[in-house]
């Protein structure tokens, strides 16, 4: 019996900490926009912000989006669900895009900021 309950206590701590690793850190893709008259959670959509959308952080997370091209960061507030282009893990608004250094699709990295 002993032992059916460590691998169930180790099983339940491998599967929280493999859940947290994709919202705590991630690198890839990036995109930006900058039309559209509402956001996911109901705010009306700043072009010029530092928001972004993300298919799964909640709404209110803070994130630090660094682009390994240019070496600038900046920290966005999620407000929206996207993207919808595949390969992709965020989109910021297009001011936000702009203080990255971004013409287009870049490479970044993303970290929660508390």
């Amino acid at each position: 019996m002993k032992p059916v309950r460590t691998v169930a206590v180790l099983g339940t701590a491998l599967t929280l900490a493999s859940i947290g690793l994709p919202a705590m850190a991630q690198t890839g893709a990036a995109s930006w926009y900058a039309s559209g008259s509402r956001t996911a959670n109901g705010e009306r959509f700043n072009p010029n912000g530092m928001t972004a959308a993300h298919r799964t952080l909640p709404f209110g997370t803070r994130v630090r989006v660094h682009n390994t091209s240019t070496g600038r960061s900046v920290v966005v507030r999620i407000n929206d669900r996207g993207p919808f282009a595949h390969g992709r893990i965020i989109d910021l608004a297009r001011g936000s895009a702009r203080a990255l250094g971004m013409g287009g699709v870049a490479k970044v990295a993303l970290t929660v900021v508390d």
